[in-house]
């Protein structure tokens, strides 16, 4: 069953920005939040993403980045000064 969310306090600026973008695209500004809307909720939290990527804290070190780019476009002009 559809449910109804209400947004108190907005400021006069970021509604005066929704009214714009949604009659950009000829919808209401309810049908561009729940355009939004959706679209938050389908897309994972950044735990969820992490765990099902695997990865943790700390990433890919600085050195092995630089290596995958330098192999995909050649080094850095001036990586020999």
């Amino acid at each position: 069953m559809p449910k109804t969310v209400q947004i108190r306090d907005l400021d006069d600026e970021v509604y005066a920005a929704l009214q714009r973008r949604a009659s950009e695209t000829g919808i209401t500004v309810p049908e561009l939040l729940r355009q939004h809307a959706a679209r938050v909720a389908a897309r994972p939290s950044m735990t969820e993403w992490l765990q099902r990527t695997g990865r943790r804290s700390g990433g890919i070190a600085h050195e092995e980045v630089r290596a995958a780019v330098e192999e995909l476009r050649g080094p850095w002009p001036d990586a020999g000064r």
